[in-house]
């Protein structure tokens, strides 16, 4: 997968896409992730990128023109037309199942904002998507780029060493994901979950299952609701959420579950 990012500031985000996973992954050939520096497309000797509003205000736009040259640039070097992603507050926020669209697309291409934003004819023009990261805004759309492409790319196939990495995580699943323990067996006097220690695959399927639907409960009621529309749990499932429910009606107990909930056998 290739993606494109048209920032500011590439030095900035090539510290970030060099390292760990996304670095390795672009070592390997099966990442290819470009920074383009947007100064470099103005017709102007400063370089300058922006200029104050129509209509008066506080802070500056940025411009049309080389935000556009630079993307018609990058559709000329790549021979074909990306998907036009602009990091922005108003965009639709970023959820897991968007991210993974977007992993199966050949090409993507970023613009990071800064000021008080971009020319807004650029955006009718080429920009065929506005995402956000959450509601809140930042000094630039450079840090929620980023976040963006980790995300997309620990999807593309080949990148993480295997597909379970995140298939099993939060929100992959329409679930959070189940606690996650390591050696040593006992810390500061708090032991891992004697099922995880048994060996027993199908007994810890089942625990992991139903922590997960249990911490779903207790952090984002929303999603788990939304699971069970959609028919993502079993009968068997259904039973043990409400039973949850009745525990905890005001879902204040729920983070006090007992670390193997009812009906799963350590044995």
């Amino acid at each position: 997968m290739r993606i494109d990012l048209l920032t500011l500031f590439p030095a900035m985000c090539r510290a970030v896409l060099d390292e760990s996973i996304l670095g390795r992954a672009q070592n390997k050939g099966v990442l290819d992730v470009r920074c383009h520096q947007i100064r470099d497309y103005t017709l102007n000797r400063q370089k300058q990128v922006d200029d104050s509003p129509y209509g008066g205000g506080l802070g500056m736009v940025m411009n049309a023109q080389p935000i556009a040259d630079c993307f018609r640039a990058v559709c000329a070097d790549s021979g074909r037309r990306p998907h036009f992603i602009y990091m922005s507050p108003q965009g639709a926020v970023l959820t897991q199942q968007r991210a993974k669209e977007l992993a199966a697309l050949p090409q993507i291409c970023v613009l990071c904002g800064h000021y008080e934003g971009v020319d807004e004819r650029v955006l009718d023009a080429l920009v065929d998507e506005q995402i956000s990261i959450g509601d809140f805004v930042l000094t630039g759309g450079e840090l929620p780029a980023l976040a963006l492409i980790d995300c997309v790319a620990r999807m593309v196939p080949g990148v993480l060493s295997e597909e379970g990495c995140f298939t099993e995580e939060s929100h992959f699943s329409g679930l959070l994901e189940y606690p996650q323990y390591t050696r040593p067996a006992v810390w500061e006097g708090r032991a891992v979950p004697e099922v995880l220690l048994t060996g027993h695959h199908q007994n810890i399927a089942k625990w992991r299952r139903e922590q997960s639907l249990a911490r779903t409960l207790r952090h984002r009621p929303d999603m788990l609701e939304a699971a069970v529309c959609a028919g993502e749990l079993t009968a068997k499932e259904r039973v043990f959420v409400d039973a949850l429910r009745r525990e905890a009606p005001d879902g204040q107990k729920i983070g006090n579950l007992p670390v193997e909930p009812t009906g799963i056998s350590s044995k």
